[in-house]
């Protein structure tokens, strides 16, 4: 490309949720702004989670300096691991940021030590052509920064995700002077979150909650359990200082949160009153009215701790008449199943369960909402516009605002997808040739796993393995298995009437049958990955073979 150009690249999070992802190009330099990943859709078997194709980077990895994250959401650091087993450059990120990358790290083999960088709001850094200020900005996760990056055309603002909170937990606010400061000197390009452009008015702020969590606290007459996310940790804050003002002690429940917390701890992020902790094991050995248990799996996730809780399936914690549960996080769309089924099963308990819209709120989101997008664009007065992270309408949305509010100064909006490129010199801007962007596939969590064509994985699979089809009987009226599981498979081994094979594979599906309560059986999202773990496990151990086991539920 032309020395004296500037290239804007999305590699994923336009036109999509997740998978957040964008390089800044100046002649031989290319920067790359976060590394996301998104769940997988439901028709993605066997998959746990989606990154970007980082195949553009590779290409030109002689010319990739670094990577610079702006937040500790997975939308943005999920897919750093992957990232890096491709691309060994330094990550700059906050204290926060680095420490759950760390986390996510620790989880992968990489062939060569990663060098993490700790910044914090205010400091600058030049990498290459690039000199990058990190601003304070507030969103649902503490340590957030926006990216004011100097670049010899002009400078670049990126927002991160934000919103405009006044009266932050923590009291750090948005540092709205330097993006006036900016605005004053004049911003050649800015790219701003659109994830709440269809919301009018301004987003609460994260102490809108307070009051509602404290009227919970004043009502629950026996076990208090919240299930928030984990990286919320102005909400973890507030239940911490509630329960020590109400004589409660607090258990912390799922990995991701036992996890995150003890990070933000260290850090000194999370104030933990002293003598307040419950060990798992002590929660129900305790007087109900006196523990408050903090739980992860807000969006009903098959076998989260959340979800093992509401069937009554997890050690440590039984949900009983007269506890109260609160929902204290959004429905992601698309989960909306999963969440009405776990409250379901949570109301069989007889437990009081709280969620959804309510004044005051049970929640808040993370994301500006259209009064603040529009402080930002007139604060900033951007010559180019792009709106990032969101859906092509909220784009398109983002778009028409800045035209309306900036006016006449903005000369150019330009609404983009991942894969199409931005080219900014000094006669103006342009849209540039597209780049090779795409989807890939992680099975297993590991980067050993990862493919970039699920057509050809799955092809694989099956050549290789073949496919496995339990297929079980369940009685709608007693909840039981009526006769013995039938197994089908094929191009993996003949289970022949009568063999070995096939009479321990049915006692192990019956035995998991047995061992899940009438409740469970009813459920059969839960059934399936319960009856899927199980024979995966006993067929690796007796065959040393991977094939795709597809649980086939009958209810008569």
């Amino acid at each position: 490309m032309p020395e004296k150009t500037l290239q804007v690249v999305p590699l994923g999070g336009l036109g999509e949720f997740g998978m957040n992802c964008l390089a800044l190009r100046y002649g031989d330099d290319i920067i790359v702004i976060d590394a996301g990943m998104m769940f997988p859709d439901a028709e993605l078997f066997g998959v746990d989670v989606v990154v970007p194709d980082f195949s553009y980077l590779v290409d030109n990895r002689e010319c990739v300096r670094a990577l610079v994250l702006t937040h500790g959401h997975e939308d943005h650091i999920g897919g750093v691991a992957i990232f890096l087993s491709q691309l060994n450059v330094p990550v700059y990120g906050t204290a926060l940021t680095l420490a759950l990358v760390e986390r996510r790290l620790d989880e992968h083999d990489l062939d060569e030590k990663p060098t993490l960088k700790e910044v914090a709001p205010g400091d600058k850094v030049e990498i290459g052509p690039f000199a990058i200020e990190f601003i304070n900005v507030t969103h649902s996760i503490v340590s957030t920064v926006a990216l004011a990056i100097t670049t010899p055309l002009g400078v670049v603002i990126h927002t991160a995700d934000f919103k405009l909170d006044p009266t932050p937990l923590d009291n750090k606010p948005f540092d709205l002077h330097t993006f006036a400061e900016y605005g004053k000197r004049g911003v050649l390009l800015l790219l701003s979150d659109s994830t709440n452009i269809d919301r009018p008015g301004f987003t609460e702020s994260e102490r809108a909650v307070g009051p509602r969590l404290e009227d919970c606290f004043h009502r629950a007459e026996g076990r208090l359990i919240f299930s928030c996310f984990s990286s919320s940790i102005h909400r973890l804050q507030q239940i911490l200082d509630l329960a020590a003002e109400h004589g409660r002690k607090v258990g912390f429940l799922g990995r991701s949160m036992l996890s995150v917390t003890e990070i933000a701890h260290n850090l000194g992020l999370l104030q933990v009153p002293d003598n307040i902790l419950l060990r798992p094991q002590d929660i129900m050995s305790s007087p109900a009215d006196k523990v408050v248990v903090v739980v992860s799996g807000t969006q009903g996730e098959p076998m989260s701790a959340m979800a093992r809780v509401a069937v009554d399936n997890h050690k440590s914690l039984s949900v009983r008449p007269g506890d109260m549960v609160v929902l204290s996080a959004r429905m992601i769309p698309g989960n909306e199943k999963p969440i009405y089924r776990m409250i379901n099963h949570l109301a069989r308990r007889g437990s009081d369960i709280v969620y959804g819209s309510m004044n005051p709120p049970v929640h808040v989101s993370g994301h500006g909402s259209v009064e603040e997008l529009k402080i930002i664009l007139s604060l900033v007065r951007p010559r180019y516009f792009m709106p990032v992270h969101g859906e092509y309408r909220q784009l398109a949305r983002h778009a028409h605002l800045a035209k309306h509010v900036v006016g006449s100064r903005l000369q150019e909006v330009f609404v983009m997808e991942s894969g199409q490129t931005l080219e900014i010199d000094e006669h103006g801007a342009r849209r540039g040739q597209t780049v090779t962007v795409g989807r890939v596939c992680i099975d297993s969590g590991s980067i050993d796993e990862v493919v970039e064509d699920l057509v050809i994985r799955d092809r694989r699979h099956l050549s290789e393995d073949g496919f496995v089809l339990p297929i079980i009987t369940i009685s709608k009226s007693t909840g039981k298995n009526e006769t013995l599981p039938e197994i089908v498979s094929r191009g993996f081994v003949s289970f022949e009437e009568g063999s070995d094979l096939l009479r321990d594979a049915r006692q192990v599906v019956s035995r998991t049958l047995e061992n899940s309560s009438a409740e469970e059986r009813g459920d059969w999202g839960v059934m399936q990955e319960k009856v899927r773990a199980d024979l995966k496990r006993f067929i690796a151990k007796q065959t040393s073979r991977r094939p795709l086991i597809m649980p086939v539920i009958l209810e008569v």
